[in-house]
């Protein structure tokens, strides 16, 4: 499959560069409106290099792979290595690829982009590509005896894979690591473990109090949601969104629909819009929330868990008389949502934002002023604003240090733009501020709430498409045209067109984004999940070194970890 060329003039920046002109290399445009760079894998640390040095594109967002062994039959390079990269002053991205043969190596960028670590370890661990001089090429969601890679096309997913011995306690030769002839104390948090926010492993060695040097072992809950993804018609993926941050789990499901959406060339009514914003909103004040809540009880602070768990009930209950469900709602659908509203829905939900924001208020009072929660937190895990934008960092944890950008901001999405909100920013990028960040956060998301239920639109909350939407009930039990609608949609799926796209939306932890790629039938070709804390998560052992033991816990709970997340 090659991307549809519809304007192969390189952008100003490709071109002052002088990168589109070198032998090999290839700028395009999608249908969609993506921007593409095609290079050569020899120039991929070379063209890297000029895009971090020159500040044109000094975040990296993403690094996966493609197999094109089914996409493109002949083809002389089995994968694509796909880049993909972000601005933070002009808010553009671009998508690298570069073409790599099966028994063909390509440079790691992780000098480059800190980010680069774990995600070029997650592409050799899913696809088997090798990336020269990365820091520590070893599996990071499959267990370190698992055999093949199961995101290539002709891996049995079928087969049994055991883990027959444990990891020991143990760490990678570092040779700028020096110990100075202290004594290290190893010892082990997790990966079950009750302060540990999700299954996973962290192997510190102490020199005292003192953490000397820390690692981090993930995956214990990874099921292959992609590759279950590309066996399911693109609506059965959607429940299996909800897995991935279950704290806030419609965001998930909007996430993805409206990558898919996108890639069909729809939009959706104003009133299925308004209803993603609602529902989206309330997932961030809940899923802040639990965070929030669960930081506090690893510092002791009961009152505030229980508080505030309290609260998210009166959103759950919101949510069931919505659909029905709770806590995995799967309301949302390709064209729209499943339903429309009951009456006075959105009556009850103005009710429910008075309540919660007296619970915002009445959390702020109980912890920010306290002289305990302080010393717990200011000063605690600061990282610098250069630090976040190499390692990745989006959401509350990059505003938190200082940088604005959210992308319901700065590339606005739905009705977004028509809505009066404000982003709250740190100064330090530390636990403190990622906790007035998010405490911030919930005043604005309930600001924005209140604003959309007070101006519902009038309209369907559906499109209605014969190839992408199922026919309502009335229809396929009272004539034979909708029964052969309904059963077409459901057995053969809708059919996007063939091409790729990355789609991103401001989740509660950051950008999550979905990188899809569609060969014309009715399933993912391909698809990518872009989770915000696998990126946050990886600074971890960075952030907790040379810091005390008491503060671990606390920095991992302001990064807001959630293992379904990380692990997919």
């Amino acid at each position: 499959m090659e991307t549809t060329t519809t304007n192969d003039q390189p952008r100003d920046y490709v071109r002052e560069l002088g990168i589109a002109a070198a032998a090999g290399h290839r700028f395009l445009t999608t249908p969609v409106g993506d921007d593409v760079l095609e290079i050569n894998k020899d120039s991929v640390t070379e063209v890297f290099r000029r895009f971090k040095d020159s500040g044109k594109f000094d975040m990296l967002i993403d690094v996966t792979c493609v197999d094109h062994s089914k996409l493109t039959p002949g083809r002389k390079k089995r994968f694509d290595v796909v880049y993909h990269l972000f601005s933070t002053k002009s808010f553009s991205r671009l998508r690298v690829k570069a073409q790599v043969g099966e028994d063909e190596t390509v440079a790691s960028i992780t000098p480059i982009y800190r980010g680069a670590n774990w995600f070029e370890r997650e592409a050799f661990d899913m696809f088997g590509v090798r990336f020269d001089g990365h820091p520590n090429l070893t599996r990071i969601l499959t267990h370190h005896e698992f055999v093949g890679h199961p995101l290539r096309k002709d891996y049995d997913a079928d087969q049994q894979q055991h883990c027959s011995s444990a990891l020991p306690v143990h760490f990678q030769p570092d040779p700028n690591f020096k110990s100075e002839g202290r004594q290290l104390v190893p010892l082990n948090i997790g990966p079950s473990h009750p302060a540990t926010h999700g299954t996973l492993r962290i192997m510190a060695e102490i020199d005292g109090e003192t953490i000397a040097r820390a690692n981090v072992e993930i995956g214990f809950l990874h099921r292959c949601f992609e590759k279950m993804a590309e066996t399911h018609p693109y609506n059965q993926v959607i429940p299996y969104t909800d897995r991935l941050n279950y704290c806030s789990a419609p965001m998930n499901n909007i996430g993805y629909c409206k990558a898919v959406e996108r890639l069909l060339g729809v939009e959706i009514p104003q009133k299925a819009q308004a209803m993603r914003v609602i529902l989206a909103e309330l997932s961030r004040v809940i899923d802040h929330f639990i965070c929030l809540g669960a930081m506090a009880v690893d510092l002791g602070a009961l009152t505030g868990f229980f508080h505030l768990f309290t609260y998210r009930e009166l959103v759950y209950t919101l949510f069931e008389k919505l659909c029905g469900a709770r806590l995995t709602v799967s309301m949302t659908r390709i064209g729209g949502m499943a339903q429309d509203a009951p009456e006075g829905w959105f009556d009850d939900v103005l009710d429910a934002v008075k309540k919660l924001n007296a619970a915002v208020d009445e959390l702020d009072r109980l912890l920010t002023g306290n002289k305990i929660w302080q010393q717990r937190t200011q000063n605690i895990g600061a990282i610098s604003v250069e630090d976040a934008i190499s390692w990745g960092y989006t959401g509350p944890c990059l505003r938190a240090a200082g940088v604005g950008i959210d992308l319901r901001k700065t590339q606005p999405y739905y009705m977004y733009d028509q809505l009066d909100f404000k982003i709250p920013v740190g100064t330090t990028g530390d636990v403190f501020d990622r906790y007035l960040v998010r405490v911030a956060e919930m005043r604005e998301s309930l600001k924005i709430v209140e604003q959309v239920c007070k101006n519902v639109p009038a309209g369907d909350y559906t499109i209605r498409d014969k190839s992408i939407v199922l026919p309502e009930k009335s229809e396929v039990y009272g004539n034979i045209e909708g029964l052969m609608n309904h059963f077409m949609l459901v057995i053969k799926g809708l059919r996007p067109p063939v091409g790729d796209l990355y789609d991103a939306t401001e989740a509660a932890n950051g950008e999550l984004g979905f990188y899809l790629v569609s060969d014309g039938s009715g399933r993912p070709y391909r698809l990518k999940v872009r989770p915000p804390c696998f990126a946050i998560y990886q600074s971890f052992p960075d952030s907790v070194t040379g810091g005390l033991l008491s503060d671990v816990i606390p920095i991992m709970g302001s990064m807001n970890l959630i293992a379904g997340e990380l692990d997919r």
